[in-house]
């Protein structure tokens, strides 16, 4: 055995892998990245046709899968259905990628009342309620990695999408402190904060999508920051930068330039 052989790191290999979101094109390559033998992988989404098409897929790879439709804006039975989900199998690795996107409506005032709660509930309450639960039968196990997708449009005031940028903002706060908390119990919690990544969400968009980045790619990015216990991941690394050019500039000036932005989006 060589050097670099005999001293390398084992991979994380989590015997359970419970995604949300999974319906969607990165849920989708997060569970085709953590599908093989002698795994078993929960799916929670919207489309239980799309999950059950994931999960043919993901077992043809050799895991054993558990599909769930149901609505995160439902907290009580997101909650309840998790610990079912964790006592039939300790759940190893909890991966909190749903999330809804919305701008405000070319012309409007503000964005609609219904967007604004659905944000809050699905990108804001629901991972944070369950990264709790997981991170409370996590901790007294002394094993486990939690996963929250967060975005880049946290570091901005974006007033075209007030509410994804704040519930964004709040579920960044809200990782990097429960990683205090839990890296004595030795639960890794992990914040990824992409840019663009290339699925329907960002397809809505009307007009250029820099440094725009493969389900896939970020799929293999994302595992690696759990595997490591990473506590912020931010891709593609420009954005790192542009959150530090943020912060040195002022709020007047910055606000100045966002509300000079026209940004639409195609009907869902």
């Amino acid at each position: 055995m060589s050097r670099p052989e005999r001293f390398a790191k084992p991979e994380f290999v989590p015997g359970h892998t419970l995604i949300t979101g999974a319906s969607g094109g990165l849920g989708q390559a997060l569970a085709l990245h953590y599908a093989r033998s002698g795994t078993h992988l929960t799916l929670w989404g919207r489309n239980l046709q799309k999950l059950e098409k994931l999960a043919a897929a993901c077992s043809a790879k050799g895991s054993t899968v558990t599909v769930h439709a149901l609505p995160l804006t439902d907290l009580d039975a997101g909650i309840a259905l998790f610990r079912e989900d964790d006592t039939r199998k300790p759940v190893d690795l909890l991966i909190l990628n749903a999330g809804v996107s919305d701008i405000r409506p070319y012309g409007a005032l503000t964005e609609s009342i219904e967007s604004v709660k659905e944000a809050a509930l699905v990108n804001y309450a629901a991972p944070v309620t369950l990264a709790t639960a997981a991170a409370s039968v996590m901790a007294p196990r002394h094993c486990g990695r939690i996963v929250l997708i967060g975005s880049v449009a946290a570091h901005h005031d974006l007033p075209f999408a007030t509410a994804y940028s704040s519930s964004k903002a709040g579920l960044a706060r809200f990782a990097t402190s429960l990683h205090a908390a839990m890296t004595p119990h030795q639960v890794g919690v992990t914040l990824i904060e992409p840019g663009y990544i290339d699925t329907a969400m960002s397809r809505r968009l009307e007009g250029a999508r820099p440094f725009l980045v493969s389900a896939e790619k970020a799929a293999a990015l994302i595992a690696q920051a759990a595997a490591s216990k990473r506590a912020v991941v931010i891709f593609p690394g420009i954005f790192a930068l542009l959150k530090l050019v943020s912060l040195l500039v002022p709020r007047a000036i910055a606000h100045r330039l966002l509300r000079l932005a026209r940004v639409k989006q195609n009907a869902a």
